[in-house]
């Protein structure tokens, strides 16, 4: 006889139903085969769904495993931000709880949770210090991975270069708003990328400061093919690396950088804006990385396996 697991969608890094990126909560995953996470993962067709699970370590308050459509991922942005509003809104996370911390395959993973009126509004994540690759050598070759010309990304003067806060992914930085429109990925060339850098990325991150939008500091789109991520709306994982290379490469000056915004998904028709707070002293050496958002109930169900 089939079990019952009941699940609520969320849309994350938004403040606004059919905006943001799409989450499935399964709220106890107890029973649960990793297979057939995997099954259910592919069968949602979100970029991530979650499931919650029994603490397994002191310190923690429950584990959490993460799944794209292809594989389990050890951490994730807004599968942690919009699990802590699921779990919120079910009661799990008592009203009022200022932190509540997820046991991820990376390790404890605090967020920090803000109430208005008995309603979680919102919440932030740490993320773990910044790990930075080598530049690779020829930045044309990212370009050409884009389908885009050896200027759009030459001509910012940044390296292309892997970062990582617990998920490795390549930055590419981009002169031009336009620029990150109109790049289109290259599946082979854009393959033979990734798989020739170390670490390998899961994907590749890329973004301009060109100004725009007034809420954004950057403007961004993700792809991570084999995660069986065509596109990714909001990456929150891969912001908190973004914020700390901008910090790096002094795109944003460390004293701006407690409050920067990724406005990301907009090709996509899903704008989504991630927060990102960088603790930087004033050589730009950092000490600290949170990324935090909004997220909106879209619905709920019940899967049977």
């Amino acid at each position: 006889m089939a079990r019952s697991y009941r699940y609520l969608h969320y849309d994350v890094f938004t403040d606004h139903l059919f905006g943001g990126n799409q989450l499935a909560v399964f709220l106890d995953g107890r029973g649960l085969a990793a297979e057939t996470m995997q099954a259910i993962a592919k069968e949602m067709n979100f970029s991530e769904t979650t499931f919650v699970l029994p603490a397994e370590k002191p310190g923690t308050d429950a584990r959490m495993r993460i799944f794209t459509p292809g594989e389990e991922l050890p951490a994730a942005g807004h599968p942690t931000i919009g699990s802590t509003f699921a779990l919120a809104r079910s009661g799990v996370i008592e009203r009022d709880r200022r932190t509540f911390v997820f046991g991820l395959a990376i390790g404890p993973t605090a967020v920090a949770l803000t109430w208005s009126g008995g309603d979680l509004s919102f919440a932030w994540m740490t993320q773990l210090l910044p790990t930075f690759g080598d530049p690779i050598p020829d930045p044309a070759r990212a370009a050409a991975a884009l389908s885009l010309s050896p200027a759009a990304v030459a001509g910012t003067g940044q390296p292309v270069q892997v970062v990582s806060c617990g998920v490795p992914f390549l930055f590419v930085p981009l002169t031009t708003r336009s620029a990150v429109d109109n790049a289109v990925a290259n599946p082979g060339v854009l393959d033979a990328l990734l798989s020739g850098t170390s670490p390998r990325p899961n994907g590749v991150f890329i973004f301009s400061a060109q100004p725009g939008d007034k809420k954004s500091t950057v403007y961004s789109r993700m792809f991570a093919p084999d995660l069986g991520v065509a596109e990714d709306p909001a990456t929150g994982i891969a912001s908190g690396a973004l914020g700390c290379y901008l910090v790096r490469h002094k795109v944003v000056r460390p004293e701006k950088a407690a409050a920067m915004v990724s406005l990301q998904g907009v090709k996509m028709g899903r704008p989504s804006y991630i927060h990102i707070s960088i603790d930087a002293d004033k050589n730009g050496k950092i000490s600290g990385v949170r990324v935090g958002g909004e997220a909106v109930l879209a619905g709920e169900g019940t899967l049977y396996v």
